[in-house]
């Protein structure tokens, strides 16, 4: 018996990859957060199988379901939304899982920082604009922050940043970062980026309050930074004519001339 962990994505169901959905297929136990992930995901648990939305469900209540299964010698795909890697809670539930001695693998999911780029159609990271992009949110009842993580520490690097979690507290956000990256600095509010009814708001930190007001909570993500709507900058080297590189060498005196490293 295992239990599989498998990111669903940012919630458009075709983001889930293909070995997330053969996962969910083969597993006759599903727990999925049902507060973020879309039901259509189910679609491919099999015939018959017990579906538990864990939304409503304290973490005990959680580990018991996974000990049941468990006992039953059932397999267990447990859906998170996005990817598992940030925010998704599935730290606690591996150390309960280590310390009942019951095996789990990880399968990773699109991440919704990469579906609201994918919406905006931007580039996060440009050329001489911005070479970082921080993964952060602001303090909340769930978790605090620690002391060193704070948006203006964050924004001194000039970075691009995606700001989750955080669209009841851009007000904050605003004041944290606009003296750092100016009021003019491009902001895109992405609410349920990929679901059917996902909108984008763009601004600046100037105007992105009054922009968004009364408009979108919950699953909306921030993103701050020069890169939006950027068009003057620079191109990379990586496909210069004159690069130098291992699949292009531009001569015979090159490092990369037959097949070097």
């Amino acid at each position: 018996m295992t239990v599989h962990f498998i990111g669903a994505g940012p919630g458009a169901p075709d983001l889930l990859t293909l070995r997330g959905r053969d996962l969910i297929a083969a597993c006759p136990v599903c727990l999925y957060a049902g507060s973020l992930v879309p039901t259509a995901v189910l679609d491919h648990c099999p015939p018959g199988a017990r579906i538990i939305n864990t939304a409503p469900l304290a973490l005990d209540e959680i580990m018991a379901e996974i000990a049941a299964a468990h006992a039953a010698g059932q397999d267990v795909a447990r859906l998170h939304s996005g990817d598992l890697s940030i925010w998704s809670a599935m730290g606690e539930q591996l150390r309960r899982l280590q310390q009942m001695d019951i095996p789990f693998t990880i399968t990773p999911g699109v991440p919704a920082f990469a579906a609201a780029s994918a919406a905006l159609e931007a580039e996060l990271t440009l050329p001489e604009v911005a070479q970082s992009l921080v993964l952060t949110r602001t303090p909340g009842r769930a978790s605090a922050m620690p002391p060193a993580e704070s948006l203006t520490n964050f924004a001194a690097t000039g970075a691009t940043l995606a700001i989750h979690l955080s669209i009841h507290n851009l007000a904050q956000v605003v004041a944290d970062l606009a003296p750092l990256y100016g009021a003019d600095c491009p902001v895109a509010v992405v609410w349920r980026a990929s679901w059917p009814d996902q909108r984008i708001v763009r601004a600046t930190l100037a105007t992105i309050e009054d922009a968004v007001i009364g408009t979108m909570e919950r699953t909306a993500l921030i993103l701050v930074g020069r890169v939006l709507g950027r068009q003057d900058f620079a191109e990379s080297r990586l496909y210069a004519p004159g690069y130098d590189r291992r699949f292009r060498p531009q001569d015979a005196t090159s490092r990369f001339a037959g097949g070097a490293e």
